[in-house]
């Protein structure tokens, strides 16, 4: 599928996120053609919103209209494979809200039927795109910190404690690792790469999902990184990538547009960061897919798909130590 330098998007899934991400890519002067909901009414309130020409009251409609080059899928993460395959099989190029799926296998399928078709499928993961992470990404790979020893990361919110309420929901593919953890852990790997082993420990809640997981992972060269998660507490949500030179000191809301430190080992500071831009941030990764596009490419080079596949693979193994299982999981 050719698409055009600016690709006109499709958003699948009206909720709060969609909202936000819809929001920025009015704000960087985007191109939304259509919204899809499972109820006419709810995407015709939603276009009304945003000034969405196409209004759908099915996913099946979004995706088989012939002005949408891309769709974003921001519906709850047990819905993520089946509805990205549904866009991709339609021929539409896709950004799946992260997580990406509900685990490594269900994004392997979306992968490879990407890859089978000569899409895009890549991960919102939208903090990797943000104008800070580039440069933190820029100072580690000039050198400016030494040797990575480490890494740690909390993404810690007081959310409701409602058994119903996707947070918390199994079968919504609740619990704090996916909806949270997940930054926690795609920065680990962004700075450090593949864990090679993990230890992780997490409470459970009475719904059954997880509230709180805390994890310990050992990268090559034996960096260690750590993370917390948690739904039931608001912490610091602070970041440190830790090198034998010096540190960056990632202030809160460390995933979000923010500023932060590169600090020498005596205190001193050589570099500060402060973020300044419009909107959240959200459009910085929907910039860069309109860009891959108009290259003729089909992967982010920020986040591979296939580091996507292999996060997951890291938070399936999280779970499987902590002792959460979806419904419909072997």
């Amino acid at each position: 599928m050719t698409s055009p330098s600016s690709p006109r998007w499709g958003i699948l899934g009206p909720g709060g996120i969609a909202r936000a991400f819809t929001s920025d890519l009015r704000t960087a002067g985007l191109d939304v053609i259509a919204v899809g909901s499972r109820r006419r009414e709810t995407a015709e309130a939603f276009a009304a919103d945003f000034s969405i020409p196409h209004a759908h009251g099915s996913y099946a409609d979004l995706v088989a209209d012939p002005d949408v080059d891309i769709v974003y899928i921001a519906t709850p993460h047990p819905m993520h494979a089946s509805n990205a395959l549904l866009a991709l099989e339609a021929g539409k190029h896709v950004l799946v809200e992260k997580p990406f799926t509900l685990n490594a296998d269900e994004a392997a399928a979306v992968r490879d039927a990407a890859a089978d078709r000569g899409l895009l499928a890549m991960e919102a993961m939208w903090t990797r795109y943000l104008p800070h992470m580039v440069r933190i990404r820029e100072l580690v790979a000039s050198g400016a910190l030494g040797e990575i020893r480490a890494v740690t990361a909390d993404h810690t919110q007081l959310l409701t404690s409602d058994p119903a309420h996707r947070i918390n929901a199994l079968e919504l593919g609740g619990g704090a690792l996916l909806d949270l953890g997940i930054y926690p852990v795609s920065f680990a790997w962004d700075m450090l790469g593949e864990p090679l082993s993990i230890v992780a420990s997490a409470r459970i809640g009475d719904a059954g999902s997880d509230t709180e997981v805390a994890t310990i992972m050992a990268h090559a060269d034996g960096a260690l990184s750590t993370t917390l998660s948690a739904s039931r507490g608001a912490g610091p949500n602070t970041a440190s990538v830790i090198g034998t030179d010096a540190r960056i000191d990632i202030d809160r809301v460390w995933y979000t547009a923010t500023s932060f430190r590169l600090v020498g080992p005596d205190g001193t500071v050589r570099e500060e960061f402060r973020s300044d831009i419009e909107g959240r941030g959200m459009q910085y990764q929907a910039l860069a897919a309109g860009r891959y596009l108009a290259e003729g490419r089909t992967d982010s080079d920020i986040l591979p798909i296939d580091e996507t596949v292999a996060i997951m693979a890291t938070l399936d193994e999280i779970r499987t130590l902590v002792g959460v299982r979806y419904p419909g999981e072997e």
